[in-house]
């Protein structure tokens, strides 16, 4: 990731050069997108340093989220460095018509064809990846995921300020190249939203995927001792790691001891068919007591026939 970190900043550098030499608003605003890039790289390097924390006092369900906020805030970064200067550079060059020369234009499109070429290696690699984990069942690793997103959307904004800077150059007209700067813009601010509603889901506390519910319910449902699954809650604690809470009725006539080695074995049993799930609470009562305790005299409702 250092190394990704690296490029990254060294193509930012050389497109921001390129782009100065050649008063190219496309060529800056890849500048920007590759800024953004390296920024949302920091991000991720600080959230797996700080979400590697274990639980402790103050945080019993230790620092997963951690990642989930620091998502949050490279999406906002994408989004102001990356989006809304891109928009600029575009308006600016609408409103102003551009300088027609061309002096830096050759060097600004080596550039982005190295880019295109690194960006795209990266991209390729990111699929074959996703490939040898099972195709779009790959796709379901977040960094897996944001890798993808994140090359995909720099071999496309490459493309597109390199077709600007090409029609401009043919033409003479630099609208070709504000609207690549629009496009590569809105590419960005699109981005920074799908991260961000991400991050935010996540953040407020997202239910882990169907498949992992459906294996939990159906472990527990498999139990003898359990008479019917009542409710089952979920929710996400990190990139790896789950929070289970099930509350089930139990057949009648189990003692005390009885029910107690029951909810261990029932919590080994989960924990060993779901990896993710690491913080297990079981709510167990049996059936005759619970329709006691929610019976009119019980719970003070009137009825009767």
């Amino acid at each position: 990731m250092l190394v990704a970190l690296a490029a990254n900043l060294v193509i930012a550098v050389a497109k921001a050069a390129g782009g100065l030499l050649a008063a190219s608003p496309a060529l800056l605003s890849e500048a920007a997108h590759s800024v953004a890039d390296s920024l949302n790289e920091v991000f991720l390097l600080a959230a797996l340093r700080r979400s590697r924390r274990p639980a402790d006092r103050r945080h019993p369900f230790g620092y997963g989220k951690e990642r989930f906020f620091w998502s949050l805030l490279a999406a906002v970064g994408i989004f102001v460095m990356g989006g809304c200067f891109s928009f600029l550079q575009g308006v600016e060059a609408l409103r102003s018509g551009g300088e027609e020369r061309f002096s830096g234009y050759v060097a600004g499109l080596i550039v982005l064809g190295v880019a295109f070429l690194a960006e795209g290696a990266s991209l390729i690699r990111a699929l074959h990846q996703v490939r040898r984990q099972g195709g779009t069942a790959g796709l379901r690793d977040p960094a897996l995921r944001t890798v993808v997103a994140e090359d995909g959307t720099a071999v496309l904004g490459v493309t597109l300020a390199a077709t600007g800077m090409g029609l401009h150059m043919l033409t003479g007209q630099v609208v070709w190249e504000a609207c690549a700067s629009l496009a590569i813009g809105a590419l960005l601010v699109y981005v920074a939203y799908g991260l961000g509603r991400e991050a935010r889901d996540q953040l407020i506390g997202e239910a882990a995927d169907a498949e992992t519910g459906s294996r939990i319910h159906a472990i527990l449902a498999a139990q003898p001792e359990i008479d019917s699954v009542e409710a089952l809650f979920t929710m996400k604690t990190g990139i790896d790691s789950a929070l289970v809470a099930a509350r089930v009725d139990l057949v009648p006539g189990l003692d005390s001891e009885r029910v107690e080695e029951v909810a261990v074995r029932i919590k080994r049993s989960i924990a060993g068919a779901v990896r993710e799930a690491d913080q297990i609470f079981l709510d167990v009562t049996d059936r005759p007591a619970r329709e006691a305790q929610e019976s009119p005299a019980a719970t003070g409702e009137r009825g009767g026939a």
